[in-house]
């Protein structure tokens, strides 16, 4: 079975934004899941984030253009009410972490790629880095 990657939205900013230093981790992850060797998940409300945080420095048509090419590697977890209500009531100290943790688990993601690991102490699901990923894929 290939992994299903949930990938948090400051991994998908620096995919997207190249942001350096950790722009090339997450690049050799997009270019495995666009071989099909794995599959990225992403909530939805990481594009309309990611799209106002690039859209400050991006022209907003290149913006576009660089999610849509996103879209095309990746599946969208939907945030529905019933997340929403889950992620109010969760022990997640941070609300957009346990909306993003919950998009994951309603995709049955066995990974969470995220930089802020400490952020989802609560995670049932394994969390790394994309660093960490890469490495733990060396030791298969």
């Amino acid at each position: 079975m290939k992994d299903k990657l949930f990938i948090d939205t400051n991994v998908m900013l620096d995919l997207l934004g190249e942001r350096m230093p950790f722009y090339d981790s997450i690049a050799k992850i997009a270019t495995i899941a666009d071989k099909g060797k794995v599959k990225l998940i992403v909530s939805a409300l990481s594009y309309s984030t990611v799209y106002y945080l690039l859209s400050k420095f991006e022209n907003n048509k290149v913006v576009k253009g660089k999610l849509r090419k996103f879209k095309v590697i990746s599946e969208t977890s939907d945030l529905t009410d019933r997340i929403i209500d889950k992620g109010l009531s969760s022990k997640f100290l941070d609300f957009e972490d346990a909306l993003q943790f919950l998009c994951a688990l309603k995709k049955d993601c066995n990974v969470i790629i995220t930089r802020n690991v400490k952020d989802f102490k609560e995670s049932s699901i394994p969390v790394m880095t994309p660093d960490e990923y890469l490495k733990s894929l060396l030791t298969e």
